[in-house]
């Protein structure tokens, strides 16, 4: 079994069980080899309320490693949810392991004002 294919499989068990409300939306984060892009979503309205990337024109800026970078996200996520209104979230880690990237990501995010 690939690497992907585990991914996509505990992906949809997660996603079972985990559902974005306007009360408490979804933070969902896609990692590439590259790059990491995180969102919060609204999952009964089909909305993202707010986004972020590595590839954003103000965080390209940002040099360090992938981890670092993946912080830098997490923060930014942050303070643009804190600036929308939203300050609890669901985490969906998306099949990827609770750990490296994905966990810097949550903890920039965790420092800047999002409670999950």
């Amino acid at each position: 079994m690939s690497k992907l294919v585990r991914r996509k499989r505990i992906h949809s068990k997660i996603r079972k069980n985990i559902s974005g409300t306007s009360e408490k939306p979804r933070l969902a984060v896609f990692r590439s080899n590259k790059e990491i892009y995180a969102q919060i979503i609204d999952d009964t309205k089909g909305h993202t309320l707010c986004a972020v990337s590595s590839r954003d024109k103000a965080l390209s800026s940002v040099k360090g490693t992938k981890t670092e970078i993946a912080k830098e996200v997490g923060a930014a996520l942050g303070k643009a949810a804190v600036t929308a209104g939203l300050s609890t979230v669901v985490f969906d880690r998306a099949g990827y392991l609770y750990h490296g990237r994905v966990k810097a990501l949550a903890e920039g995010a965790r420092e800047n004002g999002l409670k999950f």
